[in-house]
């Protein structure tokens, strides 16, 4: 079984998370962990906070002489930042008079029902533990996962492919991602160079304004064999895990596999995606498909085709034209609190995307795999692809 978690605040020292239940004798490449984390950070439309950090993995545990070795993995992210909130933060009683406290909560935050849950009376730790930088410690525990499934010719990338009203008005190809994913600017993370920049126009209207601005993401993971996950448990099914993965996002309002939007209003003959069979095809088996309508899981189960999962982001919650809210202590109405913070963080949770589909997958893998090595793990899984090769 495949566990992680992750601990830290915004604000706080650092982030960290934790990664169980890998085999024995994995390749880990820290640069490649580091370079996740670096193209987390990127994207127009990014706050200050990006200028202060410049995220770099600490593996404290599970790994030596770069390979795991079966024991759980550590990994520490410092916060640059904590530099000027070790007094307004501290892990002792501190200084009250030097405590920041949030005093309005913001309208799409988890502010006030944070503050409700927990009995606060501002919403100070809420904030700080609900931050999307959070995500850090997410990106650096699914590049490891992302390596595992490199390990099996897995691979998991993103692309945004709508920013505001812009959408990129066609699919693109897993090259143009591979491409994507190794240039070393990032404007607005779309494959297409006259898309991206009615893209950056919308950005450029909600800077202007004070506003902030949401959009879509979509994950591909690509070379999945069939298999992986199952139908016979609800919570077993692949689509569950990767929905509920992508769902644990912060800002994410919403999550499709495949065309499964216009799937509801589609007839079936036209979105199904039908079948042919073809030895010299050169996938999995001999078995084709026409499209890929279904996001490759059928009945919870990929089917041999890329597995394709949309997130749909909504606009960052903190204006710098505050919306209306209400004072914690007086009950009086106020503007919304604000944070130093992004107006435009599709790139980056596509990225953060990637590492939780990348667990997702990665613990469907394990399971049906299993090893305590990665030598094990690998038999296992050439043995099965022998299998499918005889279909």
């Amino acid at each position: 079984m495949l566990r992680f978690a992750t601990a830290g605040e915004s604000h706080g020292e650092a982030l960290v998370a934790t990664l169980s239940g890998l085999p024995a004798g994995l390749d880990v490449d820290l640069e490649f962990i580091n370079r996740e984390l670096w193209r987390r950070q990127q994207g127009y439309g990014r706050g200050g906070r990006m200028r202060i950090e410049r995220d770099q993995a600490h593996i404290l545990s599970g790994v030596r002489h770069g390979k795991t070795i079966g024991s759980p993995i550590a990994l520490l992210i410092a916060n640059n930042d904590w530099k000027n909130w070790e007094e307004i933060l501290p892990v002792e009683a501190g200084d009250p008079a030097k405590h920041k406290p949030v005093t309005s909560p913001r309208p799409g935050h988890a502010d006030l029902a944070g503050a409700l849950k927990y009995n606060l009376p501002e919403a100070r730790y809420v904030l700080e533990r609900s931050s999307a930088r959070e995500t850090a410690a997410r990106v650096a525990a699914g590049a490891i996962a992302k390596q595992l499934l490199a390990a099996l010719g897995i691979e998991v990338l993103s692309h945004v492919i709508q920013v505001g009203k812009t959408r990129l008005a066609r699919l693109a190809e897993w090259p143009e991602l591979v491409a994507l994913a190794a240039k070393d600017e990032v404007l607005l993370g779309c494959v297409d160079a006259e898309a991206e920049q009615l893209m950056k126009a919308e950005v450029d209207v909600v800077l202007r304004t004070g506003d902030t601005v949401g959009g879509v993401f979509e994950v591909i993971a690509h070379n999945v064999p069939p298999g992986l996950g199952t139908h016979v448990n609800w919570d077993e099914r692949l689509d569950t895990r990767l929905a509920a993965a992508v769902m644990s996002l912060q800002a994410v309002k919403a999550v499709e596999i495949g065309d499964g939007v216009v799937a509801a209003s589609t007839p079936g003959s036209m979105i199904h995606d039908e079948i042919g069979y073809d030895r010299a095809a050169g996938g999995f088996t001999g078995f084709t498909r026409a499209s890929n309508h279904a996001g490759g899981i059928e009945g919870g189960t990929s089917n041999g085709c890329d597995i394709i999962v949309r997130g749909y982001l909504k606009p960052i919650s903190t204006l710098r034209r505050p919306l209306g809210s209400v004072d914690f202590a007086s009950r009086e109405p106020v503007k919304a609190a604000y944070e130093r913070s992004d107006v435009c963080v599709v790139p980056a949770a596509g990225v953060a995307a990637e590492a939780m589909v990348a667990i997702a997958i990665a613990t469907a893998a394990l399971e049906k795999f299993g090893g305590d090595s990665i030598v094990e793990l690998r038999r296992n899984f050439d043995g099965y692809c022998e299998q499918l090769r005889k279909y």
